[in-house]
């Protein structure tokens, strides 16, 4: 088929989560802070990475629709990117969380 997509090429090994913060939480945050990066594994486990905080947008935005609960929806949030080592465990499209560590 003429003009379609044959295949995506990706950094496996080098992966971005990408997080949804509020302002409060912005304000202990800044670019090539650590952090602790949780991955789901099943139903009852998690993996934990360490993660460096790489982006952080510089305007806010309504929480993304794939947020469960519509008062949730209609918050304000702030995008942060955060790079991740993997180690083969994390697959493209997982769920995350990011624990920050305060000062």
């Amino acid at each position: 088929m003429q003009g379609r997509t044959l295949f995506k090429v990706a950094d496996i090994e080098n992966m971005k989560l990408r997080v949804y913060v509020t302002a409060d939480q912005l304000t202990s945050l800044k670019i090539g802070q650590s952090v602790k990066v949780y991955a789901d594994q099943g139903k009852s486990d998690r993996r934990e990475y360490p993660g460096t905080i790489i982006w952080i947008a510089d305007k806010a935005e309504f929480t993304p629709k794939s947020i469960q609960t519509r008062d949730e929806r209609a918050n304000l949030v702030y995008a942060v990117k955060v790079a991740v080592q993997n180690d083969g465990y994390i697959k493209k499209g997982m769920y995350g969380e990011i624990k920050i560590d305060q000062p």
